[in-house]
């Protein structure tokens, strides 16, 4: 193939992989049940006399499709290409394709399509739910094909940066993070300038440009329609192509990094040092002084994840201050306060979204801290030391939490601020209370499905996937149901039918992912409550509850979290799938 040998050993062994079927037809019948979710949410077991009614239904599955395929193709496209290429780094693998004969852009495209390569697969397999969506109406053949390009355009552009990212850090956390606060930081002054400078700069986003495509309506002369996202095709067409080629010209020069230079050089020194002073004696070297937890010391007192996580965490400040204070706006004098899709207000839709960004890091800290241990072939070391499983455990947690207190902190802040400002009239302090405890638990929660993710799978990239994946699907399956409710407020009754189909396969799926490796009873039942126990706690919030949505939230999270470390804890060689016969 003109890309390269990379490229096509991907297309030739991806078909031989179960779990590539499992994913095309898992993502279809995730798409099925979603229409029918909506379906009874919105029509219930009516009979649907006028074809009007159907394009109306039709049209807003179409939106809400739309929107999860982009948001799907934007996190997963750049989360693949970025654990891709940092799990050859990990692995000391890169060096070896360095020194073979392929070429820049064979090894830089190569592995850029091969990280889509699924994406697009999964793409490509929705496209029939799409097409049956135009013969019930509402919708036309060229919203479809525009967005489906918008959606192809954001995938190869947030790929193109996650490998650029990639080639150019060293460190996975690093790698991951700057990817994610990248895409975001793009998306935020793209809608950050078509609100202060010109409405078309938003086309830029990709969520401008499908906006512009779900609402075909010119503003300008009503009554006629345009669908075109030209701009947003070819700007992000423009922006892949870009950092394509810059990660072609630079890959060389940042592979090798200057860490293996340096310690090369180092090695050297050494070596010279000892044939010159073999007839000396030795110098006395002096060793910093480790605390009596090894781990912890580990993690909050060396640079184990790189040396400029400095300029990560101020990006995550400054983006989430930047969010807030594009929210910050006070209450109507009225008291009617406009909420985003029947849900939340502005300011408050803006506090989630720093909290889910803070959720997803923290995450990734955790399951990095575990796989960076596997790949760097000291995890194997631990196991023979006299290294207790609880102190391994405790002091990953307490690590990620160190490193990630920016992501604990502020939205903390910020929805203390928010309180104390009035700006959200709900948060008094007491919810203000609520919110944070809440909050505290699922960044537990987040940490531990982090660990036991990289406990249980040997493949980094597949411990990174699970880990971010379970995390992404939860905070989108939340989102979604959310938006079921409101649709179906009048008619809540008739709907449950639904809604408890929703919630066993939502089951389902995290029962797949938690058990997958390490079975137990405490796992099974954490996956079957929390999607209940969360479906409650939703349902309380939106009738207006407090102190009941706080204590389900502990409650579902807290015991899955409790559910995870523990058998870690006690059974650390088992969780490895190892046994004491297989250490000795």
């Amino acid at each position: 193939m003109p890309v390269g040998p990379i490229f096509e050993r991907e297309v030739l062994t991806t078909p031989r992989r179960l779990s590539h079927y499992l994913m095309r037809s898992g993502f279809v019948a995730a798409l099925l049940i979603l229409f029918y979710s909506l379906r009874q949410a919105t029509i219930g077991f009516q009979d649907v006399i006028f074809s009007g009614d159907t394009a109306h239904f039709s049209a807003l599955v179409f939106r809400v499709f739309a929107v999860l395929q982009l948001t799907l193709g934007l996190f997963f496209s750049t989360l693949f290409s970025a654990s891709l290429v940092a799990q050859e780094k990990d692995r000391k693998t890169l060096i070896l394709l360095l020194m073979t004969d392929l070429r820049n852009h064979e090894l830089a495209v190569g592995k850029l399509l091969s990280s889509l390569l699924n994406m697009v697969v999964l793409l490509a397999a929705s496209w029939p739910v799409f097409f049956v969506l135009r013969l019930l109406g509402g919708v036309t053949w060229e919203q479809i094909l525009w967005s489906q390009g918008i959606v192809i355009a954001a995938t190869l552009a947030s790929g193109s940066w996650g490998c650029l990212v990639a080639f150019w850090r060293e460190k996975t956390f690093q790698t991951i993070a700057i990817s994610v606060l990248g895409v975001m930081l793009f998306i935020l002054t793209a809608h950050g300038a078509g609100a202060i400078l010109s409405p078309q700069f938003a086309e830029l986003s990709p969520f401008g440009g499908l906006l512009r495509v779900l609402n075909p309506m010119d503003p300008d002369q009503p009554g006629i329609i345009h669908v075109s996202a030209g701009t947003t095709v070819v700007s992000l067409l423009l922006v892949a192509a870009g950092l394509t080629s810059l990660t072609i010209a630079r890959l060389r020069i940042w592979n090798p990094s200057q860490e293996v230079h340096q310690s090369q050089r180092l090695q050297d020194a050494v070596e010279r040092s000892l044939q010159e002073t073999q007839n000396l004696p030795a110098a006395p070297r002096e060793h910093r002084p480790v605390w009596d937890h090894a781990v912890l010391w580990r993690e909050m007192r060396t640079r184990a994840y790189g040396r400029r996580m400095i300029w990560i965490k101020l990006s995550y400040v400054l983006l989430s201050l930047i969010v807030a204070f594009a929210a910050w706006e006070p209450p109507p004098a009225d008291g009617r306060e406009s909420l985003i899709l029947g849900m939340v207000t502005a300011p408050a839709f803006s506090v989630l979204g720093v909290a889910l960004v803070s959720l997803l890091l923290a995450n990734a800290q955790a399951v990095t801290s575990v796989t960076t241990e596997r790949d760097g072939k000291t995890l194997e070391i631990l196991l023979v030391t006299d290294l207790r499983p609880s102190e391994f455990m405790l002091g990953k947690i307490a690590g990620a939490l160190w490193n990630a207190r920016e992501m604990l902190v502020m939205p903390l802040l910020i929805v203390s601020a928010m309180s104390a400002g009035g700006i959200v009239p709900a948060l008094s302090a007491e919810n203000t209370v609520y919110v944070s405890v809440g909050f505290l638990v699922l960044m537990l929660f987040a940490i531990a499905l982090g660990l036991h993710a990289g406990i249980s799978y040997d493949n980094s990239r597949q411990a990174i996937a699970h880990s971010l994946g379970t995390m992404f699907f939860l905070c989108t399956g939340i989102f979604v149901f959310m938006l079921l409710l409101v649709e179906a407020r009048s008619s809540f009754a008739i709907q449950l039918q639904s809604f408890v189909l929703f919630i066993g396969f939502g089951s389902l799926g995290l029962y797949s992912s938690l058990t997958s490796r390490n079975p137990s009873n405490a796992l099974t039942l954490a996956s079957l409550l929390l999607p209940f126990l969360t479906f409650y706690a939703i349902t309380e919030f939106l009738l207006g509850g407090n102190l009941g949505v706080c204590f389900w939230i502990c409650m579902a999270y807290g015991f899955a979290a409790a559910a995870m470390m523990v058998p870690a804890m006690n059974d650390f060689d088992i969780v490895l799938g190892r046994n004491i016969q297989d250490v000795t």
